[in-house]
C-alpha cells in the first residue's frame, strides 16, 4: 500500500544482499535529467502512478521506485508482479540482473561514502560495478516521523573474470 505522501509502506529486506532480479517484471517511465539531476522528479513519480493505476497492475512493493539518472535522461523503474499487458512500458529485466543492495541512513549529501565503499567491496570480490539504482524509502513528511532519511542503494554488477584472477 503507498501513503498519502508517495512513499512506499513496505519494502523488500535486501540490506547487504546480492539479489537476481532477472526476468523481473517492470514498469519505466523515462525522465528528464540535467547532469545526473533529475528535473521534475514528482510529476514522473506521479505520472507513472497514475499510469499504473489506469494499466489496473500489480506492484510487489507498492510505490517503491528506482531512479536511474543519466547525463541528459533518466528512468524510474517499479517492480510489478507478472502481468501481461499491452503497454510499451511493461517490459522484463535481462538475465542475468544481479544487484548489491545497501540501506543507507542519511541524505544524498552522505551517500558517496557508502556507495564507494559498495564498488570496491564488489571489485574485491571479482565482480565489476555497472549502474547505480536509488530508491528513496521516505519523504521529508515521514522523515520526520520516521527519523532519519533512508534511501536504498543497489548497485547492478556483473561477474569479471579478469578481476577474480588479481
Amino acid at each position: 500500500m503507498i501513503r498519502e505522501c508517495g512513499c512506499p509502506s513496505e519494502s523488500p529486506e535486501w540490506h547487504n544482499q546480492d539479489i537476481d532480479l532477472a526476468g523481473q517484471c517492470i514498469h519505466t517511465m523515462p525522465t528528464s535529467c540535467f547532469l545526473h539531476m533529475p528535473i521534475a522528479y514528482e510529476l514522473y513519480a506521479k505520472r507513472q502512478q497514475t499510469e499504473i493505476e489506469n494499466l489496473e497492475l500489480e506492484e510487489k512493493w507498492p510505490g517503491l521506485s528506482l531512479t536511474r539518472s543519466g547525463m541528459f535522461r533518466g528512468q524510474r523503474i517499479r517492480l510489478l508482479t507478472h502481468n501481461r499487458s499491452a503497454s510499451r512500458r511493461i517490459s522484463f529485466l535481462p538475465g542475468p540482473f544481479n544487484v548489491r543492495v545497501q540501506i543507507h541512513k542519511g541524505n544524498m549529501s552522505t551517500v558517496q561514502i557508502p556507495v564507494r565503499e559498495m564498488s570496491i567491496g564488489l571489485i574485491e570480490s571479482g565482480k565489476r560495478p555497472k549502474e547505480l539504482y536509488i530508491s528513496h524509502l521516505n519523504c521529508p513528511n515521514c522523515m520526520k516521523t520516521e527519523g532519519n532519511d533512508r534511501i536504498m542503494l543497489l548497485r547492478h554488477w556483473v561477474d569479471a573474470p579478469g578481476l577474480k584472477r588479481k
